[in-house]
């Protein structure tokens, strides 16, 4: 998978990308940050993709706090945004560089739901059962800081991560109207930015006895 498959911007995307994004009812997001806890660890690269081949890497610099056009798109409420494990990029978007995502669907929410049959929750697994593609999780813990050198490899990474989302998500979708758990679902995603302040305010096991 080469270069040629996304397009790279820096700091944030261009005009006409926005607008073909804003175009579409929905897209699959992503993020790479340099570790796990926000107020730490700062955000590298916004992937998006529109399920049908175009797909765009943000690399986000150093000390950078906003990005005009890609909060434009994260916060319109006419593109639902899909993401795997919502809650942590959500968290990115809104520390980092201000966004407030909505509205949202998260497929390892979607998954523990519905595939109760299964322990795993990974976008790899997701993505084997859903699709029956294997990815390739080899740059899955790699340097994102140094976003102007990115490998090849771990831009590709990066892209794959957005690529099969959407196909994903129908497959949950329809496995959640099976199950007669598509309401529920969706009320989980709407509680999302409450649980993403209370993580960002460090609070943790608040509905625990």
């Amino acid at each position: 998978m080469g270069l040629q498959e996304f397009q790279v911007f820096d700091q944030d995307l261009s005009a006409a990308a926005t607008a073909a994004y804003l175009s579409c009812d929905r897209l699959a997001v992503d993020t790479e940050t340099m570790g796990l806890r926000h107020h730490r660890d700062r955000l590298c690269l916004v992937q998006i993709s529109n399920g049908e081949g175009q797909i765009s890497v943000v690399r986000i610099e150093q000390g950078q706090t906003s990005a005009p056009q890609l909060q434009q798109l994260m916060e319109s409420p006419a593109v639902e945004k899909i993401f795997h494990f919502a809650r942590f990029d959500m968290a990115a978007l809104r520390h980092h560089l201000g966004i407030v995502t909505q509205p949202v669907f998260c497929t390892k929410i979607a998954s523990k739901l519905v595939r109760t049959y299964s322990s795993r929750h990974g976008l790899k697994e997701l993505v084997r059962e859903m699709t029956g593609i294997e990815l390739d999780k080899s740059a899955q813990s790699s340097d994102w800081g140094n976003a102007r050198a990115l490998s090849d490899e771990q831009l590709s990474y990066a892209s794959n991560d957005v690529r099969y989302l959407i196909a994903v998500q129908d497959q949950l979708k329809g496995m959640l109207h099976r199950e007669q758990r598509l309401s529920l679902a969706q009320s989980c995603f709407e509680c999302l930015p409450t649980l993403v302040t209370l993580d960002l305010m460090h609070f943790e096991n608040i509905f625990e006895h």
